[in-house]
């Protein structure tokens, strides 16, 4: 019963999930479906309602692209866009759009890939361009297009744009030669329309030249428009043809054809589209009142148009002016922090060779401290081991000679005494014991009945935090003061002060013995010298028969 149970269950699970992936992809093939719908009704309009439906679709698309990021889709959303407002005749709201795609693609680290993308805008800036009546401006925007088109397609479509504008100022020989040049290569072009268009184009500047194959083309175009149900290509052949008979005052195939435009603008919905078949119209009509009307209303609307136009892409440029000043002053601050990091490294680095260099001569001189304390050491031994033992084995030998004089042999003790001080005095120290305990021997050592030693405070310094090198120092610099006291001080007391302060050592000797004349030296340079290799100072003070002094900081 429970495995029964179980796979009811499993069976709805896997339902559910079944229904609910066929859900998702029923939505996105639907989304995709309405988009391809949309498209087509922007770029082949079929009824008056196509192009509003388009723009409303595309721009809730494109705040829906925008709000995920999805900046490809945003821009080719923009694209449209400014294609249905143009052929509308809504040229600042597709000039708007143009600029925030360029924006968009500006903002991306691959804009160098989006081709196909800046050429159709582009393109579509120099039309809004010509219509603005800025044909210097159109030009260069379409040169800038066909700097970048890598596609015959866009080629096409760009030099078909830049020889309309000739044909505006009537330099109908520079638009025959792109138009003459685009329709030898017609046998390329695959898309019918691409063939229509510059059949057509061709046909209306031959038509102004007077030449024959004007009309055979005019006709050409529109068959292959009508057989593909462009309207708006339509539109554009009936134009034409209407100029054509009109110019040729053949005025009622002229009105017939003009008739024909102003009813394909009704299905397209467009209102620049419908002015421009009334205005073919009313250039038919012999009453002078309304052809002087239409002179009257062309004229204020191109001042119109020139005074109030609202270009943006001249702010598109003044916004990439501003980025580009605003990308010089980042690049001099990065520059100038670059400049600053440079300088800091290089101090770095000097400081690092100078530390080095400090490091390394303290290293040195380390090395050569112990060095002469390891050399003594050996030297010591050698005196010890070879010539004491041997000063000792001649004084046995001459003792047990009866004929030998006792004063030799008082010599020679004296002198084998001395070799044993010697050894002893420069004898290795073991810093693994107890150096505070070490040193306090040392300077016992030498009390006696004649001689008193007091130390203070030499259990309070902490000996373990000092290092063997400087521990070695004072061993040997105090081992000197004492025995140079012995020998030569004649003092009855000495006492030595111990003091910790901050990071240095105090000490200070002082003996109550004959003094002397600190400029003989007496023999302390060697003293002097130890304790100037590990950076400390030792000052002396004494003059005859008020004793010694001495103070060491390390």
């Amino acid at each position: 019963m429970k495995y029964v149970k179980f796979s009811d269950f499993l069976h709805f699970l896997i339902c559910a999930i079944f229904t609910v992936c066929l859900s998702s992809q029923l939505n996105a093939q639907s989304f995709l479906d309405s988009s391809l719908i949309y498209r087509k009704a922007i770029l082949n309009p079929a009824n008056p309602r196509d192009l509003p439906s388009g723009i409303h679709y595309f721009n809730k698309k494109k705040e829906m692209d925008l709000e995920l990021k999805d900046t490809l889709n945003a821009i080719y959303d923009l694209r449209l866009l400014s294609i249905a407002e143009f052929k509308i005749g809504n040229n600042f709201n597709s000039e708007n759009h143009v600029v925030e795609a360029l924006n968009l693609i500006e903002a991306m680290h691959t804009k160098d890939t989006l081709i196909n993308s800046r050429v159709g805008l582009y393109n579509q800036l120099g039309r809004i361009y010509r219509t603005s009546n800025n044909p210097t401006e159109a030009i260069k925007t379409f040169d800038k297009a066909l700097k970048i088109a890598n596609k015959l397609k866009d080629s096409v479509i760009i030099l078909n744009n830049k020889a309309n504008i000739y044909k505006d100022y009537h330099d109908y020989r520079s638009a025959l030669n792109i138009h003459s040049f685009l329709f030898a290569k017609r046998s390329e072009l695959k898309d019918e329309n691409q063939i229509s268009l510059v059949a057509d184009n061709l046909g209306h500047v031959q038509s102004k030249l007077n030449l024959p194959d004007g009309l055979p083309n005019l006709k050409y175009a529109l068959e292959l428009r009508q057989a593909n149900n462009d309207f708006i290509g339509q539109h554009a052949s009936n134009t034409h043809l209407a100029e054509y008979y009109l110019d040729r005052k053949d005025t009622a195939t002229a009105i017939d054809h003009a008739k024909k435009a102003l009813a394909l603008s009704d299905k397209i919905n467009s209102v620049s589209f419908k002015l421009d078949a009334i205005s073919t119209l009313m250039n038919m009509d012999k009453n002078p009142l309304i052809n002087e009307y239409k002179r009257l209303t062309d004229s204020i609307t191109n001042a119109k148009q020139i005074a109030e136009n609202k270009n943006a892409f001249l702010k598109y440029n003044v916004a990439e002016e501003q980025k580009k000043t605003q990308a010089s002053i980042l690049l001099q601050e990065i520059e100038s922090r670059k400049r600053l990091a440079y300088q800091a490294l290089a101090f770095i680095i000097f400081l690092i060779l100078i530390g080095s260099y400090f490091i390394y001569r303290n290293r040195y001189r380390k090395a050569k401290i112990e060095e002469i304390y390891k050399t003594e050491t050996r030297i010591a031994k050698k005196v010890h081991d070879e010539v004491a033992n041997d000063m000792y084995k001649v004084m046995t030998s001459l003792e047990n000679n009866l004929g030998i004089n006792d004063t030799i042999i008082d010599e020679i003790e004296k002198i084998y005494t001395k070799t044993r001080d010697i050894s002893r005095e420069n004898s290795a120290i073991d810093l693994s014991e107890d150096f505070g305990t070490q040193l306090n021997d040392l300077l016992l050592g030498y009390k006696n009945d004649q001689v008193k030693v007091i130390t203070q405070n030499l259990s309070k310094i902490p000996w373990n935090t000092i290092s063997e090198l400087k521990k070695t120092t004072i061993y040997r610099v105090l081992q000197e003061l004492m025995t140079n006291m012995r020998k030569h001080s004649q003092a009855s007391f000495v006492t030595l002060i111990f003091k910790k302060e901050g990071k240095n050592i105090l000490i200070n000797y002082r003996d109550n013995g004959v003094g002397c004349d600190l400029f003989k030296k007496n023999g302390l340079q060697h003293t002097e010298s130890r304790i100037a290799s590990i950076n400390g100072t030792i000052n002396f003070e004494s003059k005859q028969g008020d004793g010694f002094k001495a103070s060491i900081k390390i």
